[in-house]
């Protein structure tokens, strides 16, 4: 019996045990991202280094053990064993270090560590054996996924059986507190079997001497390889401070292929291979850095302090498990002439912002960060006077600009005269007719839109100043304007991104393929939105309805990086997308904010690096966040119309840009929201919203500003729409209104025209009042001396008829003067198009054409939710 009981004790902790490993491996990943400190007092991995993930899955936490390194370029390891016997592999790792403190970290796999210590002075070695590179951080690089069914194989009959990490210490001086680091990397295994074995193959060079003021020095490094093919899927450089430029290529027959190119200067990721690169029996595998000896007195060679140079290439594999190979090495340059022919990118260094490489460099060497941080000071301080002002934003009700005749309102932007752009589809619409289930346009017949698409309005009185766009575009999207004033703009029928000079009739740069789809460096698939870098001129666009990345180009349009990936089942993980729809661009901060568009949320990243900063998320946004625009201190942002069930409105939002928090929200007062699309703000918080639905686009102002406006600033309003009238005037006397922004003279003449006009009225009142008031006076008078001969029995009859004439006036003048009325009687006068004088009237008016059976933008079903297509 007793037997029994102990039986079933055990299955009891068993089951409990396989109760618990079914955790989602998402909830333990951010549990670590949220526990997880820079302050190193905290060695979270040392209470439990393994955490099972499910039945077949676990982590192991591999961390220093509270070290205090003595002095700058120490080189510090520790190991910790596989915690079974099993065969496992690695299929993820997440590294937990800071640069202020650690220069890089390198895992390595091997079966006999070269100490039993808790941790070591790695000059006594690494392993006894054998040991393979598994893992290597640098520059708060990210964390490196690998690709499904690809593993590092560890265990077992022929894996390690123990990883040592290596840590380098570069500077010092941030443990002047004394206080103990626990940086490392923890790892995320499986029992699974992996079809694919991954391996690691390092390229570096040994003999390199870079000569004092040598402006560029090259270190090549080629070998022959003779082993079974295998298939490359990322890549990472790694130099100390000289190096500018590190390439590495597979050469066969002739023919160079790039793996991969990268600054070491910057987060010294793994990054991956952008198109597919195998590698065969006998090509060649060859590499390049690029160093510079500027600054520097003495040679530099090759070693492992921070005032010696490296020049690694490291290159993730993966090959069939039959006959893989876990790691290999290249030390040499097997042919010198072959790289005669390399390709000329290889010797051209990837320039990256001064303040960048200040903030990336963790050697002890010492940098001048004052510049850096005298710039986020600056911002940080406009951002707190920005959000000390007490504000709410309502729709501006004035403005006429509600009642233009538009195509789907796609896109909007600002000018630098902060005049509004507005880029629309014309007669064209984006409905379920529109593509078929590869994403090829199917209305090509229908040609191009024969309107002009981009319009450019005054931004107080909705005055037609530009157009342009006309027989370019089969379907607008997204629209940005650069600091040269040139327009940016995305066609999502023609999976194209247009760069248009603001007089010009044909584009200046065209990226991407018309009409064809696809998701390699030269083809978009239905690309939603383009910003421009004022600082770089960088071009980041995002790759789109069918595609889930953000792709940055060079200033002439050459493809540089991208990232991002499809967002897998639950909730997204950083840097996964379900339509990258909006972007907004930080210069201030350096950052790119996407508005990621079914995933409801707001994602952020550097815009060097591509590196994942925050996510801003909130219940209020609903299932759908449409569009984000940044000024100075604040975001604003659209969502999308609530799924049924569900109670969050489409409505406006204002945030603080630091903690993400919202402290505003707006929605109109004339029409409604159907369908907001984009929405773009002035550092004055003046804000216009586009709908693509009811083709309409809204003003906003903050209430502070309209207050102000209206007490110091009502003459200007008045004279506003005496210009209006004059304009009018002059078209019903047959004088055509021209559509080019009028001259500086004409704007003179046009102000003292109204200036006089307006005296003349005040003069015309005045005289109209006396007589009226002489009359009064005699009239009275008269009364007077008839009740003094005949007595009181007309007194109350000509008082209420003085009371009358007194009330006529009294009424004119309360009503005011409104020459929009005034106009609007007038028999040939017309409220179409952008004549609009007076908005007296317009929450009645409705257009005609306003329905949006014909306007569908392919709204998600509440059942399954589906992303909806604009």
């Amino acid at each position: 019996m007793a037997g029994l009981f102990n039986n079933l004790l055990v299955l009891f902790f068993v089951f409990q045990n396989i109760c618990l490993g079914f955790r989602s491996s998402l909830s333990v990943f951010k549990r670590y991202k949220d526990t997880t400190r820079s302050f190193s007092s905290e060695c979270l991995g040392s209470d439990q280094p393994v955490i099972s993930l499910g039945l077949s899955d676990f982590a192991l936490d591999i961390r220093m053990p509270g070290v205090t390194p003595k002095q700058s370029d120490t080189y510090l390891c520790m190991s910790v064993p596989l915690p079974m016997d099993d065969e496992a592999y690695v299929v993820d790792f997440k590294p937990h270090a800071s640069m202020d403190t650690v220069h890089h970290m390198l895992l390595f796999g091997c079966n006999e560590p070269s100490s039993t210590e808790n941790y070591w002075d790695c000059d006594e070695g690494t392993c006894k054996d054998k040991s393979n590179i598994l893992y290597a951080w640098a520059r708060n690089a990210p964390p490196t996924r690998l690709p499904e069914g690809v593993g590092f194989r560890v265990g077992g009959e022929t894996g390690s059986r123990f990883f040592v990490l290596q840590v380098h210490y570069g500077d010092i001086s941030a443990f002047r507190d004394k206080h103990k680091d626990c940086s490392g990397v923890t790892l995320h295994l499986t029992h699974q079997k992996q079809p694919l074995i991954a391996g690691m193959y390092l390229m570096m060079s040994v003999n390199t001497v870079i000569p004092p003021g040598e402006k560029a020095v090259d270190a090549d490094i080629a070998c022959h390889y003779k082993r079974f093919p295998m298939h490359l899927f990322a890549y990472r450089v790694h130099t100390h401070r000289l190096g500018k430029v590190v390439s590495g290529y597979r050469v066969r027959n002739g023919q160079w292929t790039l793996i991969g190119r990268q600054s070491p200067q910057l987060p010294q990721a793994f990054y991956p291979v952008e198109r597919p690169v195998d590698v065969s029996y006998d090509d060649t595998l060859a590499a390049r850095c690029v160093f510079s000896g500027e600054g520097r007195t003495t040679e530099t060679h090759i070693g492992g302090t921070a005032n010696d140079e490296m020049c690694n290439f490291y290159i993730m594999y993966y090959m069939e498990a039959k006959h893989a190979v876990s790691y290999m090495t290249c030390t040499q340059n097997a042919n010198p002439e072959l790289f005669r022919n390399i390709p000329q990118e290889a010797n051209v260094p990837i320039q990256i912002m001064s303040d960048m490489l200040k903030m990336t460099h963790g050697h002890h060497e010492e940098t001048k960060d004052s510049d850096k941080s005298s710039l986020l000071q600056q911002a940080k301080k406009e951002e707190e006077e920005i959000l000390e002002q007490n504000f709410h934003i309502e729709e501006a009700v004035e403005w006429p600009g509600l009642d233009l005749k538009l195509g789907q309102v796609a896109g909007l932007a600002l000018d630098a005269e902060n005049n509004l752009v507005i880029f629309h589809r014309g007669d064209h619409v984006w409905d379920e007719n529109s593509f078929d289930n590869t994403f090829v346009y199917q209305q090509r017949g229908l040609g191009p839109i024969e309107q002009n698409t981009i319009l450019v309005l005054h931004p107080s009185n909705a005055k037609l100043l530009h157009s342009l766009g006309k027989s370019l575009f089969y379907l607008p999207h997204g629209l940005s304007i650069d600091k040269n004033g040139n327009y940016w703009v995305t066609d999502v029928a023609l999976h194209q991104v247009f760069k248009l000079g603001p007089d010009k009739k044909e584009p200046l740069l065209t990226l991407g393929v018309a009409l064809q789809p696809g998701s390699d460096k030269s083809h978009f698939c239905q690309p939603t939105d383009v910003a421009v870098d004022p600082n770089t001129g960088s071009i980041y666009v995002s790759d789109g309805y069918c595609n889930s990345r953000i792709i940055q180009f060079s200033p002439n349009g050459l493809y540089v990086m991208q990232w991002g990936e499809e967002t897998s089942l639950g909730r997204a993980k950083p840097g996964q997308f379900h339509i990258p729809h909006s972007l907004a661009l930080i210069p201030d901060f350096s950052q790119l904010c996407v508005a990621d568009r079914e995933n409801g949320q707001i994602q952020c990243f550097r815009l060097e690096t591509g590196e994942f900063v925050r996510e801003i998320k909130h219940k209020s946004f609903g299932r759908e966040l449409f569009a984000v625009s940044y000024v100075p201190g604040l975001l604003f942002a659209v969502n999308g119309m609530p799924y049924p069930g569900e109670a969050e409105p489409v409505q406006g939002f204002v945030m603080n840009f630091s903690t993400g928090e919202i402290i505003d929200t707006f929605i109109p007062l004339r029409k409604r929201f159907e369908m907001p699309h984009d929405v773009v703000a002035s550092e004055d918080k003046t804000v216009f919203v586009g709908d693509v639905h009811a083709r309409a686009v809204w003003k906003f102002a903050s209430t502070e500003k309209m207050e102000h406006r209206s007490v110091k600033k009502a003459g200007i309003e008045v004279q506003e729409i005496k210009e209006s009238g004059t304009v009018v005037e002059g078209r019903l006397k047959n004088n055509p209104e021209s559509t080019d922004p009028v001259k500086k003279q004409e704007k003179q003449h046009l102000v003292q025209q109204h200036t006089s006009t307006g005296i003349s009225f005040v003069l015309i009142t005045t005289l109209l009042i006396i007589p009226v008031a002489v009359l009064l006076a005699i009239l009275l008078f008269m009364r007077w001396r008839k009740t003094t001969v005949y007595g009181g029995d007309e007194e109350h009859k000509l008082d209420s008829s003085s009371g009358r004439i007194l009330g006529r006036v009294r009424g004119k003048g309360s009503g005011g003067l409104n020459l929009g009325n005034f106009f609007a009687s007038h028999k040939s006068y017309s409220r179409k198009g952008f004549d609009r004088v007076s908005t007296e009237g317009s929450d009645q008016e409705k257009d005609e054409d306003e329905g949006t059976d014909s306007e569908e933008e392919c709204s998600a079903p509440p059942t399954p939710p589906a992303p909806s297509s604009s």
